[in-house]
């Protein structure tokens, strides 16, 4: 076993930190770290940064493992794309605009409606796009303005919400099913991978009152135009490096503990036979709840077993070349079909580059439990025909390509009364610290909350090290 510190300048093991985990988190915790002055090392068992927001090839496509959005009331995971100098490659509405393609209207085609917003200020900005939305009747719409005078009452940081589901909610403030489906789940389906029976009232009430009633603008979409793997990766990288964080991929971490002199000791796995040590004054686990449950030693953290009771939901992804163009929208969501959202990847992935012609869409399906372990063949069966029904111009268009990504266990599940088993940043033992999406955060699974995550696991640190005036912290992360 090889034996050394995680300061490779040879200064005390105090001034070093390792963070193990190279998501969206643990990057995020390394730079903050690293522009406060602490040597870093960051672990990561994979060969790319990027946790579960990558990109990998498929023939001559870059293809993204799943199609992820940010908006606009996002600032830490945008301030990270500042700091990784990311930001001129991602796009972002000017307003918020979703068109809502409803394929069960009486008349049998599929009939338009958009969510959208104006100038005016809150809640005055999405009255008009409320008031003539076709997919709800009139007494339908006048109910929601009343539920979201009421989500507004809310405190989201309330633990008697946590234990409450956001449909039963709903239906104590007169939603009906329609009025869930046409609104409500079509925003916290995708924000919080779980339908409104499956959602923690607190969660959900953070979700709306932070992107429908906060600011104008906090809804306004985004995504990225380049491959995810340019951002989170390549960029993500780059900028590690010049911030002097030393970056070891494929390094899976078997083990963490004290000595008797009060450093942390990381055991590393680099391959068969390839075992090492490293030590340190600092160690930030940036990693899922399982495998920080793992890696936590005794007395870590009260009720240690708590982190297995946070359960994880999945997300299904369907990719599509068409030969032809059928999509003229950079994305849309459905009613009445199992399809949820659809975006147009063709650029993103390089197909448009390559071909001139033809389309790739991705078909992004949360809360996924019956369909995701279905064959790809079923897939296909399924959910082709569905395309067809929302795009007409899909009838009769070849398609290149099929194929599917997993994520079986994409996000922790949102579930009532997951909020008291989400640690803080901070755990029993002296310079161990946690960050990732699932910790407590006050977001969802989303890239805000890893972000937020391991910014507020580096600003422990620091705090702990009487460091954080040390040197500027970029806010920006």
């Amino acid at each position: 076993m090889t034996e050394r510190s995680a300061d490779a300048g040879g200064r005390p093991e105090g001034t070093a930190a390792v963070v193990i985990g190279g998501g969206l988190a643990g990057v995020t915790a390394a730079l903050r770290l690293a522009d406060a002055g602490l040597r870093v090392t960051l672990l990561e068992g994979r060969p790319r940064l990027g946790g579960l927001a990558f990109s990998f090839r498929r023939g001559e496509l870059t293809v993204d493992n799943g199609q992820h959005v940010f908006l606009r009331c996002c600032t830490a995971y945008r301030g990270f794309l500042e700091r990784i100098s990311a930001d001129h490659l991602v796009t972002l509405q000017d307003r918020l605009d979703v068109p809502v393609l409803d394929v069960g209207h009486r008349s049998g085609r599929p009939r338009l409606g958009r969510l959208r917003r104006t100038a005016l200020p809150v809640p005055l900005h999405l009255a008009a796009s409320l008031a003539t939305y076709p997919h709800l009747s009139p007494a339908e719409r006048a109910s929601v303005g009343r539920a979201a005078l009421a989500l507004r009452g809310l405190d989201p940081a309330d633990p008697a919400l946590d234990d409450v589901d956001f449909a039963t909610w709903l239906h104590r403030h007169g939603q009906s099913a329609r009025t869930v489906e046409a609104l409500w789940d079509l925003v916290g389906v995708a924000t919080l991978n779980a339908t409104a029976d499956r959602a923690s009232l607190g969660l959900a009430a953070m979700v709306f009152k932070t992107g429908l009633l906060s600011e104008a603008g906090a809804a306004d979409i985004g995504w990225a135009a380049v491959p995810l793997g340019e951002l989170h990766d390549v960029r993500a990288r780059a900028a590690l490096e010049k911030a002097g964080v030393r970056v070891e991929l494929r390094t899976r971490v078997t083990g963490v503990a004290r000595d008797a002199d009060g450093a942390w000791q990381v055991d590393t796995e680099a391959g068969p036979g390839e075992a090492g040590r490293l030590a340190a004054g600092t160690v930030v686990l940036a990693v899922p709840q399982r495998e920080a449950h793992a890696l936590l030693p005794e007395g870590a953290l009260a009720d240690r077993s708590r982190l297995l009771g946070i359960g994880t939901a999945p997300i299904l992804n369907l990719h599509v070349v068409y030969d032809r163009k059928v999509l003229r929208r950079p994305f849309f969501t459905a009613l009445g079909s199992p399809v949820q959202w659809v975006f147009d990847r063709t650029h993103s992935s390089g197909l448009a580059a390559r071909s001139g012609h033809g389309q790739y869409l991705a078909v992004s399906q949360s809360a996924a439990q019956d369909d995701i372990d279905r064959p790809v063949a079923e897939l296909r069966a399924r959910y082709l025909p569905e395309l067809e029904r929302l795009l007409p111009a899909a009838r009769g268009a070849a398609v290149r390509d099929f194929f599917v990504t997993r994520e079986r266990t994409a996000t922790f599940a949102p579930s009532p009364g997951v909020g008291r088993l989400r640690p803080g940043a901070r755990t029993d033992a002296p310079g161990l610290f946690l960050a990732g999406a699932w910790t407590a955060t006050g977001w969802p699974a989303t890239m805000e909350g890893a972000v937020r995550s391991g910014r507020s696991a580096a600003d422990a640190a620091l705090s702990g090290l009487g460091r954080a005036g040390d040197r500027p912290v970029r806010e920006a992360v």
